[in-house]
């Protein structure tokens, strides 16, 4: 039988291509989308990472092809039911990146608890702002915690480490289950009203978009403050920017925007705001790994066996 051929669109790491040594690869880093919709017709399998769009259009002239392989999490670059509805398999490596945003979540609410770009920015122009720079301790307080997945729960193990009290939400997860995973398990609205810092771990579909809207963060203490390290347009960008010019949110961390990259907008250039080029997963051992997951797990695709991490 002759070998697949494998295109990858947004880089994978040597040793992952190795993984795939028995079949033809075609590493076309950087392709455009126009050189793209050319060329995908000779292809049985496609990775990509979240900069390549698998839209309708490329999946109808993609007339090989049997499976898509997201090297990360997220899949909404990815027409899922296009794909379903050619009979192409979607697959993720949703633990690759786990450890990679937990931690960068909770360097995020350091950050953004001691005021620490602010801090650094002021030093590098030569003034020394101590007195103003009376942040909040992270011990004592509560984090709410929205998605308690695989990232959510190792950032609530790492808030109990710092002595936080942990509020967990999730709709698809029984009490028992958020409990074991080391959270107190309440509705959202409770979540709102009792913490001091809130994290997001949710995926973006039609119910979360724009899920933190301006009825929501009223329903929050004043002087609450929000991370999120998850997906783009879960939280509604205008309304977040009127809560903290009103002084109701104090502050938030943003590694993830609506439009990306977002450029110099309001919301980005808000003195309250910490915000990041969205490189949760940007480590080098997440990225390995992820490589890795998504090789096996598209090598399996075509082959007809057991998938782990089938989305569609």
């Amino acid at each position: 039988m002759p070998p697949f051929n494998i295109l990858i669109t947004d880089g994978l790491d040597a040793s992952a291509q190795a993984v795939l040594d028995s079949c033809a690869v075609d590493d076309r880093t950087g392709i455009s989308a126009d050189e793209l919709a050319s060329i995908i017709a000779d292809y049985d399998a496609l990775i990509v990472r979240g900069r390549t769009k698998v839209t309708a259009s490329l999946l109808g002239a993609a007339t090989k092809l049997k499976v898509v392989g997201r090297a990360g999490v997220g899949v909404d670059n990815i027409d899922l039911a296009a794909a379903k509805s050619r009979g192409v398999t979607i697959v993720n490596a949703p633990v690759s990146t786990t450890l990679a945003v937990a931690e960068l979540t909770f360097g995020l609410l350091l950050a953004l608890a001691r005021e620490l770009p602010r801090a650094d920015a002021s030093m590098k122009q030569g003034q020394w702002l101590k007195k103003e720079l009376e942040g909040a301790e992270l011990y004592g307080k509560t984090l709410g915690i929205l998605g308690m997945g695989h990232i959510g729960t190792e950032v609530a193990r790492r808030a109990r480490a710092f002595g936080m009290g942990v509020l967990g939400y999730d709709p698809l997860l029984s009490p028992e289950e958020i409990r074991g995973r080391t959270a107190e398990p309440v509705d959202r609205d409770e979540l709102l009203a009792r913490s001091d810092f809130i994290s997001l771990h949710l995926p973006l579909t039609s119910e979360t978009r724009g899920l933190l809207d301006s009825d929501q963060f009223a329903k929050m203490k004043d002087g609450a403050r929000i991370v999120c390290a998850a997906r783009g347009g879960i939280i509604d960008e205008p309304s977040l920017l009127a809560a903290l010019e009103s002084g109701k949110i104090a502050g938030a961390a943003l590694d993830v925007f609506e439009s990306e990259p977002p450029g110099a907008t309001e919301l980005v250039k808000h003195p309250k705001v910490i915000a990041t080029p969205h490189v949760g997963a940007q480590t080098a051992e997440a990225q390995s790994r992820a490589a890795e997951d998504i090789a096996h797990e598209v090598l399996n695709a075509l082959r007809g066996k057991k998938l782990r991490w089938k989305v569609g």
